[in-house]
């Protein structure tokens, strides 16, 4: 008779919990607002996710004039407002909102935070994104709900809310390429080398890997719109979530109007190289740093000293301790005379590093697609970067039969191309850079605007 009490009781418990739910989103959907609600818990991230946010924010803006549709951000930074965000939007990017968006702050945005997750940290921050769109949807109802930070398990929740769900997807949260890693056990920041010596826990992590393929394949799929930014992405989504018939590639807004302007002579006679990212462990500075030391020891004598430019922004703590980690590992290498580092720059400031480089650097494996690369060729610099997905398929590619920047791999690899490009005479350097920058303007925030509202032109139709 206890055991029956027992049961009875997780029965109501259960019951009670899903009746609740059930009319929380009923309520949501009854009070859906004709409104698109951005999904972005970090809105201070400084990356290439956050400019295409606002460029998003703006092209909605646009194509919405006259149709009384509110653009709402859902934030996790509670000192953000709407005019702080309009104001970081010019400042650090340089996009001019027509109106400052409207603000919802979330309070659960631990729940999407890797340090909550030591280990299972995937499927960890999956579930957790459900949890804090839960707190986002009960809060604000929209239309329309654009997830712009890849957080695909949320689509099933705003579809149940009544939303019409549209994403912008940086990269898969999972790809076969990291399950191929795994299984040829490849230590790398996102398989532990523990992991990767051991047979047992490879197929472990092999079985983990494709039970959250198969659920990312799913909740991709409720997407009603998939905008990807390159091929590379569009490859793995379309494998993924199969639903290629509301999946469009559209490659992100780059300042190159902004920067194509610069001159292509270089006012200072040391060789500088400039490494633009977030001081996160996937963007490998390590090997930057590495390839640019082997490349001193090889430097002629009778050729000048390069400097090398470290600009990125930082998240959270465990960002700090890697910038920390790399100040340290210059003077390791005992190159920290030759070797700046810039946290947290302003636009203009950024502009103005780029139009003094010779070079840009960038290091990321299977870069999604690298718009820090489009902004080297953009601004003259002479691009070096990873030898995969964004910058192997769809940047640095050939300009009218001429070379337009240096693709690699190894930290030799790196550091050959920039002595190479040291080397290069002055009429050398333009030339390649010349052909840089024409390539660099098939990825403008101009053609942007017009994919992106191409794209999405169908679905508002529809919803309006």
């Amino acid at each position: 008779m206890a055991i029956a009490y027992v049961i009875w009781g997780v029965i109501t418990a259960i019951s009670a919990l899903i009746i609740k739910l059930s009319l929380h989103i009923i309520t949501g959907r009854r009070n859906r607002k004709r409104a698109v609600g951005f999904f972005h818990p970090y809105t201070n991230d400084g990356g290439g996710g956050e400019r295409v946010l606002w460029c998003a924010v703006k092209a909605i803006q646009e194509e919405t004039a006259d149709l009384h549709i509110d653009c709402v951000v859902y934030t996790g930074d509670h000192d953000a407002s709407p005019h702080s965000l309009a104001a970081r939007a010019l400042d650090r990017f340089g996009v001019n909102l027509i109106h400052p968006p409207k603000v919802v702050h979330l309070y659960k945005r631990k729940w999407v935070e890797e340090t909550t997750y030591p280990h299972f940290t995937m499927i960890g921050q999956s579930l957790g994104s459900v949890y804090l769109s839960w707190e986002a949807l009960c809060k604000f109802t929209p239309l329309y709900y654009f997830d712009t930070s890849g957080y695909a398990f949320t689509y099933p929740l705003a579809r149940m809310f009544g939303c019409k769900v549209i994403c912008y997807t940086h990269y898969p949260t999972i790809s076969l390429d990291m399950i191929s890693r795994v299984r040829e056990r490849n230590s790398m920041y996102n398989n532990d080398a523990l992991i990767a010596q051991s047979i047992w826990l490879s197929r472990c992590k092999i079985l983990y890997y494709t039970i959250i393929s198969w659920m990312y394949g799913f909740v991709g799929s409720c997407a009603h719109l998939a905008m990807v930014n390159s091929s590379w992405t569009q490859s793995h989504i379309e494998k993924l979530w199969r639903i290629p018939h509301r999946t469009k590639r559209v490659y992100p807004p780059c300042d190159t109007s902004g920067l194509q302007v610069l001159p292509l002579e270089r006012p200072s006679k040391t060789p500088i190289i400039i490494s633009v990212a977030q001081f996160r462990p996937e963007k490998a500075h390590t090997l930057q740093l590495e390839a640019f030391s082997v490349a001193l020891k090889k430097l002629d004598a009778d050729l000048p000293r390069p400097k090398l430019q470290f600009v990125g922004s930082c998240r959270n703590n465990s960002d700090e301790e890697r910038l920390q980690n790399l100040k340290n590992k210059a003077i390791e290498l005992k190159v920290d005379g030759d070797v700046e580092f810039h946290k947290n720059l302003m636009y203009r400031d950024l502009v103005r590093l780029l139009g003094g480089a010779v070079a840009g650097i960038h290091s990321m494996t299977d870069e999604h697609f690298g718009i820090s690369v489009v902004e080297f060729m953009a601004a003259g610099a002479i691009p070096i970067a990873h030898n995969s997905a964004g910058p192997k398929m769809d940047i640095v590619l050939e300009e009218d039969g001429q070379q337009t920047g240096f693709l690699a791999c190894s930290v030799e690899e790196y550091a050959d191309a920039i002595l190479k490009i040291i080397r290069m005479s002055e009429s050398e350097r333009l030339e390649m850079a010349s052909a840089a920058r024409s390539r660099a303007g098939r990825f403008s925030e101009q053609r942007f605007y017009q994919d992106f509202k191409a794209a999405i032109q169908p679905i508002l139709n529809r919803g309006s």
